[in-house]
């Protein structure tokens, strides 16, 4: 006969299982499982088996066993879990790709009915049709101010009617009114709150970010970056080109107003001095650039007129 195990014996199996894994893996997935059932999270775990492992536990459990592990091999990285161990979550620890795996993640979800006391994640509106009751029922909707109607002995809501506000909580009338509609207006699922990498903690909706979005957050960046550098005058690489434009600027407006002069001002004051010069030099370049793009003017063809029949072409004349 087995030997049952104690609860001290699944607490130390527990602790050296979550060690294992904070030793295997480097990514983590922290996620909220707030009205998940068991059937669901096995599903769950069969569809992350092979590159992920999930792991449900207490939060007390869990902390104690991430601090420990964390003074015993000196690694600091796992104390950034603790803070995220708050309500009903579990750790799915993982080797792929963490938007893949998100994504498979979320994609088990269940609807579920909505229960009296539950905060309603959504907002649930009521459609407009048959509800296939008899008018007998009307009290339901009188209670919930829903305007309906009697259409061939059975009563017919007349226009959506939004049921329940999200954050609400669900009512004895509005659970009775949805399980008497056949209506299930909530699902439930693993919801990803926090990404651990290697030590690094985030948000999920950084993994929807594209190389598009970073290309244009980098951009933005190094834009402010320029404009602060030049507003404080300190040189940074992403500043220095418009801060050498600036210095040729302030150079050679001195060389102008002045008699000083070096060879990249010598152009200018030419241009100044002789404004025609400036015109035969940009000449060539705007006929290069309209002989380019412009297509040669079509000839018209000139059509000859048919010369007018004259009355000696008839055989008579006007005389005869």
């Amino acid at each position: 006969m087995a030997v049952k195990p104690s609860k001290a014996d699944k607490k130390i199996a527990y602790d050296q299982k979550l060690c294992q894994l904070l030793d295997e893996y480097t990514q983590i997935l922290i996620a909220a499982a707030d009205n998940v059932g068991s059937n669901q999270l096995q599903n769950i775990r069969k569809g992350l088996r092979g590159d992920s492992v999930v792991l449900m536990g207490k939060n007390t459990m869990m902390k104690r066993s991430i601090r420990l592990h964390a003074e015993k091999t000196g690694n600091q990285a796992f104390l950034n879990l603790i803070p995220l161990l708050v309500g009903n979550v579990g750790l799915i620890f993982t080797r792929g790709d963490l938007k893949e795996v998100s994504e498979e993640v979320a994609k088990y979800k269940v609807g579920a009915p909505a229960r009296v006391g539950l905060v309603a994640p959504i907002d649930v509106i009521v459609p407009p049709g048959n509800t296939g009751l008899d008018p007998s029922q009307t009290s339901f909707f009188q209670v919930l101010n829903i305007p309906t109607k009697i259409n061939k002995g059975t009563v017919e809501i007349i226009t959506p009617v939004e049921l329940i506000r999200k954050g609400d909580k669900v009512g004895s009338s509005e659970a009775a009114l949805l399980a008497k509609l056949g209506i299930r207006p909530f699902s439930y699922g693993l919801v990803v709150l926090s990404v651990y990498d290697n030590g690094s903690v985030f948000s999920p909706e950084v993994l929807d970010l594209t190389e598009e979005d970073l290309m244009e957050k980098f951009a933005a960046g190094v834009s402010m970056v320029t404009s602060l550098s030049l507003a404080i005058s300190y040189p940074t690489l992403a500043a220095a080109p418009h801060m050498f434009v600036n210095a040729y600027k302030n150079v050679l407006s001195v060389a102008v107003a002045t008699d000083y002069s070096f060879p990249q001002a010598d152009k200018v004051k030419e241009f100044l001095k002789d404004p025609s010069k400036f015109a035969v030099a940009v000449a060539p370049v705007a006929a290069a650039d309209a002989g380019g793009s412009a297509a040669p003017p079509k000839e018209e063809e000139k059509k000859e007129e048919p010369a007018e029949e004259s009355d000696d072409d008839m055989g008579f004349s006007l005389f005869d």
